[in-house]
C-alpha cells in the first residue's frame, strides 16, 4: 500500500466534516488560505483580514506547518519521526515530540490503552497485505504485535528510545490536531482572534465573517450530514474507521485496535470537542475503539472535552449518544 496515511486520516476527517456557512447577511472581510499540512489538504479563514493584508500571516503559517512536519512527518527521511523509527532511539528529541509523546501518555493510559502510537507496525501488516487482497493471519498479528507496547517506549529531554526491536511511532491519530493547535497559536499570538484553522481537524477561534459562531456540520463516509453544530473558541475532531479502507473489497478500515490487533468495528463517526485539537483528535480516534461505557468513563478525565457523535456502525450511521 502505498498511499500515506497521513492522507488517508485526512480523507476520513474531511469526509465526516464540512464547513457550512452562516445565513447572516452581514460580513467582515476575510482572508482564506488553501495548502497542505502531513501531506493533508489544509485551509484557514481569517476574518477581518483583506487578502492583500494576509501575505505575512499565511508565508509564517507555511513556515510553522513545514517546522512540525520536519517532526512529525512519517514519510521526510529527515523527519524526527523517521529518524526514531529508523534507529530505534532518537537524542535530543524536539520539544514538540516530547509534548505530544507526554500527551499521548495521558490519552493511553486514560483509554485502556487504546490509543497508542506503537500501533504503526500493525497498520503495516494490514496495509502490505490489502495491497494484495490480503487480511493479515492470526499469527501474523500475534507476532507483530512483539514489535509494539507503549511501554517499551522510553523518553525524556535527552532522549527517545524503544526497547523492542522493530518498533515503530504513527502521530496520525493525534498530529493533525496538534498542528492545528499550533497554527491557531501563532495567529492569537499575532492578534487575531476570529479565525477558523481545518488543518485535518478544526480550531475555531472567536466568529466567523457573519458575526456568528463558526458552523461545522458532521457526516457520514458517504457524506450524510447527521450533526450540525456550533464552535467559538472550540475545536473538533472526527475520526471514521471507513472512511478509509485500505483494501479493494471494502473491509479493512484504517483505525486499529493496539490491544487485539483487529479493526475498528463498533462505531462509524465518532466526533470530540475540546479546548485543543490534539486533545479532541486523539480521544476521537481511542473512542472509536472503546464500548459506549467505557468512553462514559474516559470523558469526564478531560474537563473541556465532549462528545458531539457517536454513530453506530450497525445503525446506518445515525447519532446514537
Amino acid at each position: 500500500m502505498t498511499a500515506r496515511l497521513s492522507r488517508r486520516r485526512f480523507i476520513s476527517v474531511s469526509a465526516a466534516l464540512a464547513v457550512l456557512p452562516s445565513s447572516t447577511l452581514a460580513t467582515a472581510p476575510a482572508a482564506r488560505w488553501r495548502g497542505s499540512a502531513l501531506g493533508a489538504k489544509a485551509s484557514m479563514s481569517l476574518v477581518g483580514v483583506e487578502e492583500t493584508a494576509a501575505t505575512d500571516v499565511f508565508t509564517a503559517v507555511q513556515a510553522e506547518v513545514a517546522r512540525l512536519e520536519r517532526i512529525f512527518s512519517l514519510y521526510r527521511p529527515d523527519s524526527a519521526l523517521v529518524r526514531l523509527n529508523t534507529k530505534g532511539h532518537l537524542e535530543s528529541p524536539p520539544p514538540e515530540l516530547l509534548e505530544l509523546i507526554s500527551l499521548s501518555d495521558s490519552l493511553h493510559r486514560s483509554t485502556e490503552g487504546a490509543f497508542d502510537p506503537t500501533v504503526q507496525p500493525l497498520w503495516q501488516l494490514y496495509a502490505a497485505r490489502a495491497s494484495k487482497g490480503e487480511t493479515p493471519s492470526a499469527r501474523e498479528i500475534g507476532e507483530v504485535r512483539r514489535r509494539t507496547g507503549w511501554t517499551a517506549l522510553r523518553y525524556d529531554s535527552k532522549a527517545v528510545s524503544f526497547t523492542r526491536e522493530g518498533m515503530a511511532l504513527t502521530f496520525n491519530g493525534i498530529a493533525q490536531g496538534y498542528i492545528a493547535d499550533k497554527v491557531a497559536d501563532l495567529l492569537r499570538a499575532r492578534g487575531l482572534s476570529n479565525v477558523l484553522v481545518e488543518m485535518g481537524e478544526i480550531c475555531a477561534l472567536g466568529r466567523n465573517a457573519h458575526g456568528n459562531a463558526w458552523r461545522a456540520g458532521v457526516a457520514t463516509p458517504d457524506n450524510r450530514i447527521i450533526r450540525r453544530l456550533s464552535l467559538e473558541n472550540r475545536a473538533l475532531a472526527t475520526s471514521a474507521p471507513r472512511g478509509t479502507l485500505l483494501d479493494a473489497g471494502n473491509t479493512v478500515g484504517h483505525i486499529l485496535d493496539p490491544r487485539s490487533g483487529g479493526l475498528a468495528r463498533t462505531w462509524a463517526v465518532v466526533s470530540v470537542s475540546a479546548e485543543r485539537a490534539a486533545m479532541a483528535d486523539g480521544l476521537s480516534t481511542a473512542f472509536c475503539l472503546l464500548p459506549r461505557a467505557a468512553i462514559e468513563r474516559v470523558l469526564p478525565l478531560y474537563a473541556s472535552a465532549s462528545l458531539e457523535v457517536l454513530a453506530s456502525s450497525e445503525n446506518n450511521g445515525r447519532d446514537d449518544r
